[in-house]
């Protein structure tokens, strides 16, 4: 049975973020996310977990400025020596973490030439990591316009192209609804590459309910697969975030 992670940024943001651990577990979280720490004391942040008893699951790689800044680098041409720089912050606080993967941000870029950039990038990063745990998610062009991971079947073929056996994919059931219609038909055409799931409420990225992208069906079918990963809630909540965890007790 898959285990559930609470996405730190975006849940129980009433609280300061070290107290959000504590309240994560509480609600029955066994794992937590954050998207981008880099501004926070790694001391403190696993104090935190620690002391509450959640793994740190999942980070992104370091976009410089996520207010209004660009969505990564991989696959933006000419920006090789910035990628690699990021990258290397990156596992410096994901090691420090004891973080599990490390989601690699593919940013703003489109052609051919993009492609061989990720492609090689990807291919600089498993060999610069081969210990780490690395994914690549495509995003939908309505919440994020022009990002180069666009679709699910091209970042699957990314993750063949590089072949590296520490690179897999992450699975946001709301970013493959929105994409592609379907999440769960994408989930069971690409499982198999999957490394961590994400879940969210489809539109509006809020709580996961009954019939939002077929999600208690998703589910079983995660089950049914014999995933044994971790599924991360990454959504905004509607009101607080404990009004809102009825889905957590269902699944």
């Amino acid at each position: 049975m898959a285990r559930f992670a609470a996405n730190l940024t975006y849940l129980f943001t009433e609280l300061p973020m070290q107290q959000r651990f504590a309240a994560a577990r509480r609600a029955g979280f066994h794992g937590v996310e954050i998207l981008f720490p880099y501004d926070l004391a790694v001391k403190e942040l696993t104090r935190a977990a620690q002391a509450a008893g959640v793994e740190f699951v999942l980070m992104n790689t370091p976009p410089p400025n996520w207010a209004g800044g660009p969505r990564g680098f991989a696959a933006e041409p000419g920006n090789e020596a910035r990628f690699r720089s990021d990258f290397d912050r990156a596992m410096r606080f994901a090691r420090a973490l004891g973080v599990q993967h490390l989601h690699v941000m593919a940013g703003k870029a489109a052609g051919a030439a993009a492609r061989r950039t990720l492609v090689a990038n990807l291919r600089w990063a498993c060999a610069r990591a081969p210990q780490a745990s690395l994914t690549i998610e495509p995003m939908n062009g309505e919440d994020m316009p022009g990002y180069f991971l666009d679709c699910f079947d091209l970042a699957a073929e990314i993750v063949e192209e590089v072949g590296a056996a520490n690179l897999g994919l992450q699975f946001d059931a709301y970013q493959a609804q929105m994409i592609h219609g379907d999440a769960l038909e994408i989930w069971q055409r690409h499982a198999g590459r999957v490394r961590h799931i994400q879940v969210a409420g489809c539109p509006g990225r809020h709580e996961p309910r009954q019939g939002d992208a077929h999600f208690a069906e998703l589910l079983r079918a995660v089950d049914g697969s014999g995933y044994q990963g971790w599924v991360g809630a990454e959504y905004s909540p509607r009101t607080s975030t404990e009004a809102g965890l009825r889905w957590l007790r269902s699944a």
